[in-house]
């Protein structure tokens, strides 16, 4: 009999990604309005990609179903 496997949540799949050393990398917050007041360099920084933390990568890792 076949072991069951696990389902990856497509959500999660979409809006996290692993790094090539095995960090998971999620996108900043507070991007889509409300930006007139920001300075450029804030807004820029937004652009990028950043590291979600050990304990709440660990629980992510496991929902993508890459443990």
């Amino acid at each position: 009999m076949k072991k069951s496997k696990m389902k990856t949540n497509k959500t999660a799949l979409k809006r996290f990604k692993i790094s090539s050393k095995g960090k998971l990398q999620r996108r900043v917050q507070g991007v889509s309005h409300l930006r007139r007041k920001e300075t450029s360099g804030n807004s820029n920084r937004k652009r990028r990609l950043t590291t979600v933390s050990k304990g709440f990568a660990k629980k992510i890792i496991k929902v993508l179903g890459k443990h």
